[in-house]
């Protein structure tokens, strides 16, 4: 004679087995929703840190840059030089500096008799325009491109940029600032 187990006896029986598949099945597949979204969050937060680095760093580097130019521009005696991508100016001890966008490398430079150094790194562009101001009509400013040594106003305008982790997603920083030769 087979012996059946009891009603309760078998809801006991049940209560003490395993999980069925189709519990597991579900319990995979919440937990792999779960890890997804802790992982996308996880993508946006580093990217967003980086983007934030990005930022902080182009901003001090083209403050740096803006305080330099600025201090030398103002006391340089006279522009000796000028295209759109380079100036050179003479300060008032007779010696002369330059500044040098190399778009190859993607730099701003500064160049004196003592030697280079990269002010700005990773730059799409770097323009610089100069302008002289007309007397009698007080402070309107004219181009002096062909004649650099009546130039009174430097216009230099740039913008660098920077891959976040590798992707095509560009962090920017746009400068532009109009010095004036106090000569």
């Amino acid at each position: 004679m087979i012996c059946h187990p009891q009603p309760a006896q078998a809801q006991r029986i049940r209560r003490r087995s395993g999980t069925t598949l189709v519990e597991l099945m579900a319990a995979l597949g919440a937990g792999g929703l779960l890890l997804a979204a802790v992982a996308t969050v996880w993508v946006f937060t580093a990217r967003s840190f980086v983007a934030l680095g990005n930022y902080a760093d182009m901003d001090d580097a083209s403050r740096n840059t803006l305080d330099v130019m600025s201090r030398e521009i103002r006391g340089a005696k006279a522009l000796t030089y000028y295209r759109t991508n380079q100036i050179t100016l003479l300060n008032s001890d007779g010696t002369s500096f330059s500044y040098v966008f190399d778009a190859n490398a993607a730099t701003l430079v500064r160049a004196n008799g003592a030697g280079n150094s990269v002010l700005l790194r990773q730059c799409e562009y770097v323009t610089f325009n100069v302008s002289q101001r007309n007397v009698s009509n007080n402070f309107q400013f004219y181009t002096a491109a062909d004649q650099p040594g009546l130039t009174k106003l430097v216009d230099v305008s740039w913008k660098c940029s920077r891959k976040i982790l590798g992707a095509k997603v560009n962090t920017e920083s746009v400068q532009t600032a109009k010095i004036v030769l106090r000569n």
